[in-house]
């Protein structure tokens, strides 16, 4: 059985302008909504959670890899999805969450993170040691020494091949992704003018300086199975500012690219690119299109508006609680506000602004707090149990309005949250149009 990830290098070798989006989210109902989309395209969906999110020790989410797979098992067989459909990845695969350790250390739970990856099922693996560690002799702000982000890339590779090759499945070999984006800290909006896309000489450095490290370990194999390089073509977002694609001054970057058969690039931070952008990245060769705060957005775009419903339908009525959502949101950001004091700033009236509307998102690290998981839950059964008149749905919800009357949809809350999140993987989709791929 072949890596379906392989499928689009081979299209692109072959010049058809094909790709594939990753979800990168941990949101239970962001993934729902991934797998529903690809069983009506009938296609495969990449899901790719972070080692912020997944890692063995339990990450934001609570999950560590082998129970991010179960979860995603038990969403598929609920969907009536095949899970062999279901393309795992693990995203800056690396010392990130540890940084503030040695070296040795953090490198020593990289290699446990990347044995748990592969034991687990994950197929597409982002190796990124890219990240400083406490000893590292790094000045602020510069990039680390390209040797050493090669050596430390190919010492993962080698415990995921051994890892691999200790199992007895029938899985497909694993697949690597290598590099990373030059990241603008805390995804700051006043430095969106800054974003340069990466010099074709710093992509050339990076793809030959671990190729080199690769078959310095043996991993010539490997190699071959190195897929893509992770650049920045030039997109970005900030709080409430999108840098769209461009793709002349990304053009001498994917022609680069062009000269390997079996490399394609890797995009991140995609999220609010236009369509039209998007075809033209993955027109040149930019063909794995990262995608997640958009889709948190989305989502709670959808939860704000029924909550509005639910506020302007069910106040009043004693014998209703509502979920109050919005303000228990508010509520826990205010009291835990680690996940985004160092992203937003400005006067309170800005903050409390960006915690709700931010394209950033940051509220999405808030949704498996208990407080906010009860607040959906009520919103949904108060608005399964009392019937939502079609004006309203119309008022809040105009797509999912319009759907409804056409009978795609059910005037079911969950399932308009569904199908708003839906409405941005259908972007992605036509951008990329993986559907065209024959799948065994």
């Amino acid at each position: 059985m072949q890596n379906h990830l392989l499928d689009i290098v081979e299209a692109q070798a072959n010049e058809e302008p094909i790709g594939v989006y990753s979800v990168c989210s941990s949101n239970k109902y962001v993934l729902k909504a991934a797998i529903l989309q690809a069983r009506k395209d009938d296609s495969f969906v990449l899901i790719e959670p972070t080692a912020n999110q997944v890692n063995q020790f339990g990450g934001y989410t609570g999950m560590k890899p082998e129970g991010f797979v179960n979860f995603l098992s038990f969403l598929a067989d609920e969907a009536g999805f095949p899970k062999s459909r279901i393309v795992l990845g693990g995203d800056h695969l690396g010392p990130n969450p540890w940084r503030s350790e040695s070296a040795q250390k953090a490198m020593e739970k990289s290699r446990e993170l990347v044995r748990q990856y592969v034991e687990a099922g994950f197929t597409k693996i982002h190796l990124d040691t890219s990240i400083p560690c406490a000893d590292d002799e790094v000045a602020p702000g510069a990039a680390m020494d390209d040797q050493v982000v090669a050596q430390r890339a190919a010492d993962l590779c080698r415990v995921a091949e051994d890892t691999f090759q200790n199992m007895q499945n029938d899985l497909v070999r694993p697949v690597y992704v290598i590099g990373t984006e030059v990241p603008i800290p805390g995804g700051a909006e006043g430095e969106l003018h800054d974003i340069r896309v990466t010099e074709v000489e710093a992509a050339r450095n990076t793809l030959e300086t671990t190729k080199k490290a690769f078959l310095s370990e043996g991993l010539e194999e490997a190699w071959d199975r190195v897929i893509a390089q992770v650049v920045q073509p030039g997109v970005e977002f900030g709080n409430s500012r999108i840098v769209e694609y461009d793709p002349g001054k990304a053009s001498d970057l994917s022609a680069f690219i062009k000269e390997y058969d079996d490399k394609i690039f890797e995009a991140h931070s995609t999220d609010y690119q236009p369509l039209s952008r998007l075809k033209k990245l993955v027109k040149d060769s930019f063909a794995i299109l990262k995608v997640g705060p958009w889709l948190t957005f989305a989502f709670r775009e959808a939860i704000f508006s029924l909550s509005y419903i639910e506020e302007e339908l069910l106040s009043g009525k004693a014998s209703v609680e509502l979920s109050n959502f919005r303000a228990v949101l508010e509520d826990i950001m205010i009291n835990n506000p680690a996940s985004w004091e160092n992203y937003y700033d400005g006067k309170e009236s800005r903050l409390k602004f960006l915690r709700k509307y931010s394209y950033s998102d940051r509220s999405r690290y808030y949704w498996q707090k208990k407080s906010v998981q009860e607040a959906v839950n009520r919103l949904f059964r108060n608005l399964t149990k009392n019937e939502i008149p079609i004006p309203l749905i119309s008022q809040f919800l105009p797509s999912q309005f319009k759907a409804i009357h056409r009978g795609d949809l059910e005037k079911d809350p969950e399932a308009m949250s569904l199908h708003k999140v839906q409405e941005i993987l259908k972007i992605y989709s036509k951008a990329t149009g993986q559907r065209k791929l024959h799948l065994n």
